[in-house]
């Protein structure tokens, strides 16, 4: 017996097919044909979801990283002189490694395509560590201007943070309720942006970003955070709820009614509302004490929410109501408000963190073995058969 994916669920992935719409006049014409070049270099034995999880990796060294020389966001503030710049060829690394990570989650698809074989797996694989990646993207580009001096304050990032995750929880909400995945516009024009200001901060170092825009007196930080939302406000949102809409008018979509076509958007509020209600009215001040920890956490159990999410677009399943992880971090966000914890609010929160952690680990190993085995596919390797081709598992 499976401890994640019931017999409905497996038999919904049976008959799941592929269906996306990208219009992006970005992704059609400048990475597409980029990446169309370079998978063509790649090995035909490399398993698709390799590439995936190897572009992941890459994400995951650059916020670890940048934790190392800047673990709370002082480094690149000349306010804090006691916390030493971060030094210059860690830009150089990060450009790379996000640059190949974008590419690497950019072909991963078209190397499975070249097999002329596919799976769910694959899909269900790359979306997963894309809702985990929306942590580590946002996470990494603050360090550039940090808080203080010409900065913007973690609490501040924490919001735009949120607006990336709920950008990609909807993006796959309206997958729900429409059928169909509208690959939004931000996401390659994001990645870019992210590449060329990690090279140009190596080219003219961190400190070009301290000035402040004449007629607007908005500082470099300022205008990012700014971009971010209208990023939310103009490019995801308005498409989104648009799409969904007329997916009812013109009865194309699921045609749930308006509680199960909101189901799904229950946990990630729930969460999100727990969360900031914690680090607004902390006694202890949390997210100016431990930043990198709530991002974290805020990242990880955001990610297990979006996964089921994901799962139950797939398979054409009910989405789950409430994530049961939301439950004792209830009562962490209780304990912290309501009990004078002073310095034991971060172990609870070092605690929460890595009991979300190890648990959405846990629950994304066995969700792949157990489609593996449903699938008899091989998850990182491709797996050979007897009439001497061989088996690829990815979109």
């Amino acid at each position: 017996m499976n401890a994640y994916l019931s017999k409905e669920i497996l038999a919904g992935f049976d008959s799941y097919k592929y269906s996306a719409i990208d219009t992006s006049p970005v992704s059609n014409y400048v990475c597409h044909p980029f990446w169309n070049k370079v998978v063509k270099i790649v090995p035909l034995w490399i398993a698709p979801n390799l590439l995936t999880l190897s572009g992941f990796l890459m994400l995951v060294f650059n916020f670890f990283l940048m934790t190392y020389y800047d673990p709370h966001f002082y480094a690149s503030s000349r306010d804090f002189p006691e916390n030493p710049p971060i030094p210059n060829w860690v830009w150089l690394v990060a450009a790379f490694c996000n640059f190949l990570s974008h590419t690497l989650d950019g072909i991963d698809g078209k190397q499975a395509r070249r097999t002329k074989t596919s799976s769910p797996l694959g899909e269900l694989f790359d979306h997963g560590l894309d809702s985990w990646a929306t942590l580590f993207l946002p996470v990494g580009l603050y360090s550039i201007f940090g808080r203080g001096e010409y900065g913007v304050g973690v609490y501040r990032v924490y919001f735009v943070i949120i607006g990336i995750m709920f950008c990609f929880v909807v993006s796959h909400w309206e997958k729900y309720n429409t059928g169909v995945l509208f690959l939004p516009w931000g996401y390659d024009i994001g990645q870019i942006g992210m590449t060329g200001v990690y090279l140009i901060t190596y080219i003219f170092g961190y400190e070009m970003w301290k000035f402040t825009v004449p007629l607007v007196n908005l500082t470099a930080a300022e205008l990012f955070e700014i971009v971010c939302y209208l990023g939310f406000l103009g490019l995801t949102f308005p498409f989104t709820f648009w799409n969904v809409y007329q997916s009812y008018v013109q009865k194309t979509g699921k045609m749930r009614p308006f509680s199960e076509a909101m189901r799904p958007l229950v946990s990630t509020l729930a969460l999100f509302v727990l969360m900031i209600v914690w680090v607004t009215y902390s006694p202890y001040d949390i997210v100016e004490k431990q930043s990198r920890l709530i991002y974290w956490t805020t990242g990880t159990a955001f990610s297990n929410i979006a996964c089921q999410l994901i799962i139950s677009q797939m398979s054409s399943t009910r989405c789950e109501f409430l994530n049961p992880k939301l439950l004792p971090l209830l009562g962490v966000v209780a304990a912290s408000l309501l009990m004078p914890l002073g310095q034991g609010e971060v172990y609870l929160l070092w605690a929460y963190c890595i009991f979300v952690t190890l648990d959405h680990i846990y629950f994304g190993v066995l969700v792949v073995q157990e489609m593996c085995k449903h699938l008899k596919i091989n998850a990182l390797t491709i797996k050979p058969v007897e009439n001497g081709h061989t088996e690829v598992e990815s979109p």
